[in-house]
C-alpha cells in the first residue's frame, strides 16, 4: 500500500509545519515523535508507526467507489489524533519510549510534552478543514467533522476509565469492553465510517462500515493485549513481560483477577507495589491455570467475525475490499 502511505505523509508533512522560526522546535517535537528527526530535529529515517487508522479511512473510501485523494486531509487528521493521543498516554502512564525512542515528556520535560500533544490535536482539527477547502459540500464536511469530534472526545473518556482500572482488581467484562470500546475502537470506527462517508450517502453501507471499524477495533485491542503477554518481543518490540510488571488490566488480567479459584492468589502478586521477574512467571502460570489465553483469543475471535460479517452485509467485491480485508488480518492476526 505504498501509494496510500506516500500521500499520506505528504499530507502530514504540509500540516506540520512551523510558522515562523520561533515556533520551529515545537514543531520539531511533533517531527520527533511523528518518526521524522531525531532529538536535535535532524532528518532521519525511524519507525514512523503502522498508520493502520488513516488506511483504513482511505482504503474504505475507495472500497466505496469514491477517490481515495481527496479524503487524505480527514486520514491525516485521525493519524495526527491517534497521535495526540499517543503523546498523551506516555506522560499518563509514565511511558518513558515510544517506538524504541525516548518519549517526547522524557526528552523535553512534562510541560512541554502535554503542549506538543495539544498541538497535535488542534492540527488534527484544521487538517479536516482541507477538505472543505478542497471542495467538499459544507454540510458533509460538518457531519465529518461531528464523528471525528464525538470519536476522539469517547477516546478520552477510553482514557479516563483505563486510567480508573489501574487501582481496581474488580473490573467487569462489560467494563473492559467499554473501556476498549472508547480507547481503541472508536478511531477505528471514525475512520471507516468517514471513509464511507466520502464516497456514499447510503446510510446502510455508511452503517456497515461503522460496524466493521467498531467490532475490527475491539478484536485489535483484544489481540494486542494476548501480544502484550504472550507474544514474541522480536515482533512486538517489547517483553512480553511489559504489561505483567505495568500490572496492566487486559483482559486476560481481567480473566484472571475474577476467578473464583485462582484469582484471590493473582490479586496478591498484583497487589505488591512492583513485580519481578519470578512474579511474572508466577502470572504466568495462573493465566494458564485459568485458560485466560484461549478465553482471551475466543474474544477477539467473536468481534473479528462481526467485523467481516458486517463487511459481507454490503455485497461489495473488489480489490480495495481484499485490501481491507487484508488490512483487518494483519490487525488481528492469531498468536503463534
Amino acid at each position: 500500500m505504498e501509494d496510500y502511505l506516500a500521500a499520506l505523509e505528504n499530507e502530514l508533512r504540509a500540516l506540520v509545519v512551523a510558522p515562523s522560526r520561533a515556533y520551529a522546535p515545537y514543531y520539531g517535537m511533533l517531527k520527533y515523535h511523528l518518526g521524522w528527526t531525531d532529538a536535535h530535529f535532524a532528518s532521519i529515517k525511524t519507525d514512523t508507526g503502522k498508520h493502520i487508522r488513516p488506511l483504513l479511512c482511505l482504503v474504505s473510501c475507495e472500497t466505496v467507489g469514491g477517490a481515495w485523494q481527496p479524503a487524505l486531509p480527514v486520514a491525516a487528521a485521525i493519524e495526527l489524533a491517534h497521535n495526540f493521543s499517543l503523546i498523551h498516554d506516555d506522560i499518563e502512564d509514565q511511558g518513558d519510549e515510544r517506538r524504541g525512542r525516548a518519549a517526547v515528556w522524557k526528552v523535553w520535560g512534562l510541560a512541554q510534552g502535554l503542549n506538543a500533544g495539544d498541538g497535535m490535536f488542534v492540527l488534527a482539527r484544521l487538517a479536516i478543514d482541507r477538505l472543505f477547502q478542497r471542495g467538499l459540500d459544507v454540510r458533509k464536511c460538518a457531519d465529518i467533522s461531528l464523528v471525528f469530534d464525538e470519536a476522539t472526545l469517547a477516546l478520552c473518556q477510553g482514557q479516563f476509565l483505563d486510567l480508573s482500572f489501574e487501582s481496581r482488581f474488580d473490573v467487569t467484562l462489560a467494563e473492559y469492553i467499554q473501556m476498549i470500546r472508547g480507547k481503541t475502537a472508536a478511531l477505528i470506527a471514525a475512520s471507516t465510517r468517514i471513509g464511507a462517508m466520502l464516497a456514499t450517502d447510503d446510510p446502510t453501507l455508511i452503517d456497515a462500515f461503522d460496524r466493521f471499524g467498531a467490532n475490527i477495533g475491539l478484536a485489535f485491542q483484544i489481540t494486542d493485549d494476548i501480544l502484550g503477554i504472550w507474544g514474541d518481543a522480536t515482533v512486538t518490540g517489547k517483553s512480553a513481560a511489559t504489561d505483567i510488571l505495568s500490572k496492566k488490566k487486559s483482559l486476560p488480567a481481567i480473566i484472571g483477577l475474577r476467578h473464583p479459584q485462582h484469582g484471590a492468589a493473582l490479586r496478591a502478586i498484583y497487589s505488591q507495589p512492583s513485580l519481578t521477574q519470578d512474579d511474572v512467571a508466577r502470572v504466568l502460570a495462573l493465566l494458564d491455570a485459568v485458560d485466560a489465553r484461549a478465553q482471551t483469543q475466543s474474544q477477539a475471535d467473536e468481534f473479528r467475525a462481526a467485523a467481516l460479517g458486517a463487511l459481507d452485509t454490503t455485497g461489495i467485491e473488489n480489490r480495495a475490499m481484499d485490501r481491507l480485508r487484508e488490512i483487518a488480518d494483519a490487525m488481528t492476526r492469531r498468536v503463534k
